[in-house]
């Protein structure tokens, strides 16, 4: 929170964006209005309050723990989130992204303080005096965000929207959305339902048809008027269910830039994509409670959301597939900051002015990225993607999916260091792992055709992912992350600076030794090509630290030149 005075230059900062409405600002702080009793998003088009009736806090949930609720007018809980934790190396920023991956709804709050190396009396202080509010309040404000947007968005029984977004009752799902909305959840659902502009308003987004069995009960919940009733029914077996959301972004957004990147190193089975009729992108994926698949589609560029739609086992998976489609898109990125620093570098600018709201692709499942990064090293992406496509038909699970060209989930490290299955094994291997026999290869072994040094690498790094002995999430610390992998034999500081940058965010990564980046900076002359190799990386270098902190975003703009 930032106290009232006006002499304070983050304060008048701040008080000037709600000044003028500035929708640049929304997600990245909220604003109080003690007379009221409300918190609003910067853009909010209600009369500006005065200044001194006015506090500012950095997350939903301080003004929830501060005895604010949101405003109806402006729907808070519908902006993008902020790109601070992305930014920040702190504790905070891992402690957000974990939060924001429903760690503490799946391991509680021990579980989130074992991952980020404190004991949970720690965290807890350090997130109330950085944020004003503990990882319990942010858990729960994460559900309420969740709740409003299944709410408005989809046609699902107010019980399964409780449980989808990870309430532990249908008590706790109606006092909470009560506390921060002040209304019940059928009147939030029934305020969008009014006639409004087209499907995916970032405030107002309509219905969307569902189908599929819906997860058992979980606890019960004394009746209240308006509020959830009517328990979830379904269990083990059931079909996916489905559901179809609209996610805010901030404009400009390189819709195309970030599905393309996607597009190319796409493996046959696991994802599919459309660039031409429509901007749209499909892929399985392993969730906590199941597998599940998802495609995204951006039908209307420029219009600041992206339609997601969900096939999942379990409706519980539906915020952490939501978070991880955000990342995986870079939807809470600050285009307008980074555009503007990256401008200020002349031989940049024409580029940043060319494609404005340029992203960094994120990933769905570190683990994945991580093989496909080894398999990448010193290869062509297509000579990659060749591998990686060989390795999921050989190891992956097959998945029956709704979506168009969906047919495997990628293989799990323990798949791909475990033997192969079926007739591979036969003709590639023998019996017994004693001296009359060989040990069975893997399936990496088995399905890549890869260097040996490559290939040890490749079935090291999943056995350990495998056993627990490798660790990769989003709230990893990024130096941290790099050097335990660089101390990896066969992983170098490019593969692990691209793991750090597609799995953490991590905004501020300009790759060493990579040579398409230095041909993306030869065609647009930051480095001479009369030089030798070396002296052109040391420019480069040289170069991009001007570029900070979104070296990553200039690295995007120097691969779209080569």
């Amino acid at each position: 929170m930032t106290d009232v005075d006006t002499r304070d230059p983050a304060f008048a900062e701040r008080y000037r964006a709600i000044a003028a409405r500035d929708s640049r600002f929304d997600g990245q702080f909220y604003t109080a209005v003690r007379t009221t009793g409300i918190y609003c998003r910067p853009s909010c088009p209600a009369r500006t309050p005065k200044a001194e009736n006015v506090s500012f806090y950095l997350t939903s949930a301080a003004a929830h723990e501060a005895g604010f609720r949101a405003c109806k007018r402006c729907l808070p809980e519908a902006a993008p989130g902020t790109p601070a934790w992305d930014l920040r190396r702190d504790l905070t920023g891992r402690a957000m992204r974990l939060v924001a991956d429903g760690v503490v709804d799946r391991e509680g709050v021990s579980g989130l303080a074992t991952r980020l190396g404190y004991s949970e009396r720690q965290l807890h202080r350090l997130l109330v005096g950085e944020l004003g509010a503990g990882p319990l309040a942010l858990a729960r404000a994460q559900r309420a965000q969740t709740a409003r947007a299944l709410l408005v968005g989809t046609s699902l029984r107010l019980a399964d929207v409780a449980f989808a977004a990870g309430f532990g009752s249908i008590r706790q799902f109606n006092d909470t959305v009560s506390e921060v909305f002040g209304t019940t959840p059928s009147e939030l659902r029934a305020r969008s339902r009014r006639p409004t502009p087209s499907r995916g308003s970032a405030a107002t987004p309509g219905s969307a048809a569902e189908s599929g069995r819906l997860p058992r009960d979980r606890s019960a919940g004394r009746p209240m008027s308006g509020q959830a009733t009517e328990p979830a029914v379904g269990g083990a077996g059931s079909e996916p269910v489905r559901i179809s959301l609209t996610l805010p972004v901030r404009e400009p957004f390189d819709a195309r830039g970030v599905l393309e990147f996607l597009a190319v190193r796409a493996i046959d089975g696991v994802e599919s994509a459309d660039l031409d009729s429509t901007l749209r992108y499909a892929r399985t994926v392993l969730l906590p409670h199941g597998p599940g698949a998802l495609e995204v589609r951006v039908p209307h560029p420029g219009a600041g959301r992206v339609e997601l739609d969900l096939e999942l086992a379990d409706l519980a998976d539906a915020p952490v597939a939501v978070a991880r489609v955000r990342r995986l898109l870079d939807l809470d990125a600050d285009p307008v900051a980074v555009d503007s620093a990256l401008a200020a570098d002349p031989v940049l600018a024409p580029s940043a002015a060319a494609t404005p709201g340029v992203r960094v692709p994120g990933t769905l499942d570190p683990a994945e990225l991580l093989v496909r990064a080894i398999v990448g090293q010193q290869i062509s992406v297509a000579a990659a993607r060749t591998h990686l496509t060989r390795l999921t038909v050989g190891a992956g699970t097959p998945y029956e999916s709704a979506f168009t060209g969906l047919t495997r989930l990628f293989p799990t490290p323990g798949q791909i260091a475990g033997p192969p299955r079926g007739d591979e094994v036969r003709a590639r291997t023998t019996t017994g792992t004693g001296p009359g026999g060989a040990a069975a290869p893997s399936a990496a072994e088995t399905y890549l055709r890869l260097p040996a040094r490559t290939l040890a690498t490749v079935v090291a790094a999943t056995r350990d992912l495998a056993d627990g002995t490798l660790t990769l999430s989003v709230g990893d610390d990024p130096d941290d992350l790099r050097r335990r992998l660089v101390s990896r034999p066969g992983i170098g500081p490019w593969t692990a600076g691209y793991v750090a940058l597609r799995v953490l965010g991590d905004p501020d990564v300009l790759m060493d030794g990579d040579v398409a980046l230095l041909a993306g900076a030869r065609a647009l002359g930051l480095v001479s090509a009369a030089d030798p190799r070396p002296q052109q990386f040391k420019e480069l270098a040289r170069r991009g630290a001007a570029w900070a902190p979104w070296r990553s975003y200039a690295a995007m703009h120097l691969w779209r030149s080569a």
